[in-house]
């Protein structure tokens, strides 16, 4: 069996501590040095997630080399240095060929390499295999999306978790290689949305889930590790509810989001119940619950203020707000909506969550541009669609669609249609890269408020692109 190779006879070597990494850190506390990796990974155009969780598994040698990403942070944070410098193993020990040929075994709880999103056209690492199973226990498989090579995060270690469970043998109990491997497949699902939107990931994010919730019920080794385990398996929840949210299966994304919260109230897991909320009130005004949305984005900064994150306060006061345009209360939604600019406007900070990268000047404006729309204040609406787009990184390729496609639609309810076709042609543009159901069914109405207005040549157009669109599936 394939799982045989996997499984050596030799024990385990424990991590060897990063000592390097740990004099590089200084007199900074983790949380500080975290905020310092963030801050250098965006003075080069990169978004990495680093927290103090993982500045610790790194000084601890759980991460003996890092992804290309946080590589090239690491690099320009310290000029001069090389991996090794900075206490990491060179790349050629921790993967394939390399590491067999220097009788190098992965054991299921051995620190691995991980890939980051950014690095899926390096498409011969990602779909290598070998005669043996010595391949990373965590992302050993990958899948296509629609013709764009996109690698989706596939818990492979803890597949033997299911197949245990299908053949009727006990599942052996979980260590920190499958909680690693959970934050990973969340991280990866994550990056891989930004760029190319939830439709073409969502049929293939239900057996990771699976595997999650099956390694809960087996259990885990140590206390630490069992509430690593919840929360990622919380978060992993989160994940394909929004998948399934923005393809437009609202009924499996309300079931995941009530999975998620659930996990969290089990675990007393305050920032896993506020992010369940914050996307429970998501949903509830996409389905047309606006009260709903109100009392759940009310529930989760309740979750939320203990945590001292303004950033998450701020989002949560739209996700309120966005309740408030939805039941035509413009007070309501205005007072929500000077909370989210106030709060925002202390700052980041150590305790922002990590799921909550997305989350900057350009959300705040789409977000903010939803509201009026809702309202019917189309100019005001355009304006801040249009402030959106233009603060969007071009590299998260879905958002700078939404945003456009926002705009598209506040221009033509707003009475100007050529400007709104030109937004639409870009939003066309983005297509070829971007798979959302929510994207398609926004441009379909605002072809829809464009149809009186063929005559112009922009509109024609516009209209006759979208017409010949393929029908998503």
């Amino acid at each position: 069996m394939a799982s045989s190779t996997v499984t050596s006879a030799q024990p385990e070597r424990p991590p060897r501590p990063n000592l390097a990494f740990r004099r590089l850190r200084g007199k900074r506390s983790p949380a500080e040095f975290a905020a310092a990796v963030r801050r250098a990974a965006r003075e080069i155009g990169e978004r990495v997630s680093c927290d103090a969780r993982y500045v610790g598994r790194v000084e601890a040698g759980e991460i003996r080399c890092p992804n290309y990403a946080y590589e090239r942070v690491f690099l320009h944070m310290f000029p001069g240095r090389t991996l090794t410098d900075l206490g990491f193993a060179p790349r050629s020990s921790v993967r394939g060929r390399q590491a067999r040929t220097t009788g190098e075994s992965r054991g299921a709880g051995e620190p691995y390499e991980t890939y980051d999103a950014q690095d899926v056209r390096d498409t011969q690492d990602l779909y290598e295999t070998h005669d043996n199973n010595e391949e990373s226990d965590v992302l050993r498989r990958a899948f296509m999306t629609s013709g764009a090579t996109v690698a989706a995060a596939s818990l492979g270690p803890l597949g033997l978790a299911l197949d245990a469970a299908a053949a009727g043998r006990p599942t052996r109990r979980a260590g920190t290689g499958e909680a690693g491997a959970l934050e990973e497949a969340v991280r990866r699902i994550r990056l891989l949305d930004d760029r190319h939107g939830a439709d073409g990931l969502y049929r293939r994010a239900a057996a990771p889930l699976r595997t999650a919730y099956a390694l809960l019920d087996a259990g885990a080794s140590r206390q630490a590790t069992a509430d690593r385990l919840y929360t990622g398996a919380g978060e992993l929840a989160i994940s394909v509810g929004w998948l399934a949210h923005d393809s437009g299966r609202f009924d499996d994304a309300r079931s995941h989001y009530a999975e998620a919260l659930a996990t969290a109230r089990m675990n007393g897991d305050a920032g896993l119940e506020a992010h369940a909320f914050c996307n429970m009130a998501f949903l509830a005004r996409d389905a047309g619950r606006p009260r709903e949305a109100v009392r759940a984005a009310q529930a989760a900064q309740r979750a939320a203020r203990p945590l001292g994150s303004d950033r998450l306060m701020s989002l949560l006061a739209l996700r309120e707000a966005g309740g408030w345009a939805g039941l035509a209360d413009r007070v309501g939604c205005e007072q929500a909506l000077a909370r989210a600019q106030a709060f925002y406007g202390r700052g980041p900070s150590d305790t922002d969550p990590e799921w909550m990268s997305f989350y900057g000047e350009a959300e705040l404006e789409g977000l903010e541009a939803q509201c009026w729309s809702t309202l019917g204040d189309w100019p005001r609406a355009a304006r801040h669609a249009r402030r959106a787009a233009d603060l969007q990184d071009p590299h998260f390729t879905r958002n700078l669609a939404l945003y456009s496609a926002e705009l598209a639609d506040d221009l033509a309810r707003g009475g100007r249609p050529d400007e709104a076709a030109g937004a639409g042609m870009r939003v066309l543009d983005l297509l070829g890269e971007v798979q959302s159901s929510r994207i398609h069914t926004m441009l379909a109405g605002t072809a829809r408020v464009l149809l009186p207005h063929r005559r112009s040549p922009a509109v024609s157009t516009f209209l006759d692109r979208h017409g010949a669109l393929p029908r998503p599936a």
